[in-house]
């Protein structure tokens, strides 16, 4: 049976993969999955398609006898603290996250708050392709749809309660907000105003069209770091569509992936007894090694998943932990909820900045400067699986890891090559100490690859 569901949800290009019948469609088999009179609580963000794969994916819920009820247009992670905090018995949310702006997505949430697990994901799956859906008279569909009004106000009430306003309000902070023209204009403002700090936000207008790209990385941020730079801000924070990835920018403007922000947070928490279980930390496979270096060097252990945050959260449940995090802005503290959350991510990184005493610049200059490549291919995910193995074989004799694709850490960098869980790409990361290196490691990878396809 194929699958539908990848590494974060369901996710296609509109009206191509993933039109409003698919949704419908998919919403029916959830809905039979689930108990007739469940109640679910929707969300969607601004991208273009959503709102026609919102209401199909309604009308499908409401065909099977659950009960719909509407938080509106707002971040993941609201939607998600919601569903767990107001006792919901699942949750969808209509978003492609991070991906390009011509694709949509629609994510299932447990009643913990938490995305399924793989199980209910082929349950779900099993209903769609056999058409096995749970029909109901006009009688039982009957419910209207309810709006559920201060979920953005539980989600800020939240997150503003993690952090201890008193040691950040008095550092004055200037920190510029990057919305991607999405979810985020509404929430993260709001919590900066509620931690004392002063807040400029651009892209900052809901539209389906967005100003940049969703995904946040150096190359879609580069507006945000000129404007703070400009204004000589103390942290700029970048969004994908959904909220629950955050990408820094520092006072001199320079981008800084994900990962070196969520060490430098794993510390803070670390020197403060904010954790439970053990003093490590889980991440996914493409985080960095020098990352990795810098947290052991702090005493805190590192263990690797796959990509992913289902993978992220059973590492942290196996093995306990400070937090969990990926390269690509994604953050999971379990003191607050086992999830990816942009703006809990952030209001972290200002208590950490406010402990230390220092600038944004200041803490990722503890990092190495290296010469980083993350490009990708498009490929099945068949022609990308054999690519993978021919990359271990060709690399025999390295220290691997290949727990997700293949990390391979070589004298003078690293590099990982995975497929894509979200598109039918073939991904690959790469970091060295100098450029040279870096560039003959990314010749001798792409020449395996292209070998391949």
């Amino acid at each position: 049976m194929p699958r539908l569901f990848g590494t974060d949800g369901v996710r296609g290009i509109f009206n191509k993969d993933l039109g409003a019948v698919e949704a419908s469609k998919l919403c029916m088999a959830i809905g039979t999955y689930l108990k007739p009179g469940a109640r679910v609580l929707v969300a969607s963000d601004y991208r273009g398609g959503s709102e026609a794969i919102y209401h199909a994916g309604v009308a499908g819920l409401i065909s099977t006898g659950v009960r719909v009820y509407d938080a509106g247009k707002i971040p993941t992670p609201a939607l998600q603290l919601a569903v767990k905090e107001m006792g919901f018995d699942a949750g969808v949310m209509f978003t492609a996250s991070h991906n390009p702006p011509e694709y949509v997505g629609i994510k299932l949430i447990g009643s913990d708050g938490v995305e399924v697990s793989d199980n209910i994901e082929e349950e779900v799956e099993a209903i769609y392709f056999e058409s096995r859906f749970r029909r109901v008279d006009y009688a039982e569909a009957s419910h209207s749809i309810k709006r559920v009004e201060g979920v953005a106000d539980l989600y800020v009430d939240r997150i503003a309660s993690l952090v201890d306003p008193q040691r950040i309000s008095p550092k004055g902070y200037r920190v510029v907000v990057d919305a991607a023209n999405s979810v985020t204009a509404h929430t993260t403002p709001r919590i900066l105003r509620r931690l004392g700090v002063r807040v400029l936000a651009i892209n900052a207008d809901p539209s389906p069209i967005p100003s940049r790209p969703y995904e946040p990385t150096p190359e879609s941020l580069g507006d945000l770091s000129r404007v703070v730079r400009s204004l000589g801000a103390d942290l700029g924070v970048g969004h994908d569509s959904d909220g629950d990835r955050a990408i820094f920018v520092s006072d001199d403007g320079e981008v800084h992936w994900g990962d070196r922000s969520a060490s430098i947070i794993a510390i803070h928490l670390a020197e403060r007894g904010r954790y439970r279980g053990s003093k490590r930390v889980v991440t996914a496979v493409s985080t960095s090694e020098y990352v990795a270096e810098y947290l052991r060097k702090a005493g805190i252990g590192v263990s690797y998943t796959a990509v992913g945050i289902k993978r992220l959260v059973e590492g942290l449940r196996a093995s306990g932990g400070i937090c969990a995090f990926e390269e690509n802005g994604g953050f999971v503290y379990p003191l607050h909820h086992s999830v990816r959350d942009g703006g809990a991510k952030l209001a972290l990184f200002l208590e950490a900045m406010a402990y230390s005493g220092k600038k944004a610049s200041e803490l990722f200059s503890e990092f190495p400067r290296v010469y980083i490549v993350k490009t990708k291919i498009p490929m099945d995910r068949s022609k990308a699986l054999k690519a993978v193995e021919a990359i271990k074989q060709a690399y025999k004799g390295f220290e691997v890891v290949d727990v997700d694709g293949v990390r391979i850490a070589t004298r003078g960098g690293w590099f990982l090559v995975r497929p894509s869980g979200t598109e039918p790409v073939l991904r690959i990361m790469l970091e060295s100490l100098s450029e040279d290196e870096g560039r003959r490691m990314l010749s001798e990878v792409l020449s395996i690859v292209r070998g391949v396809a």
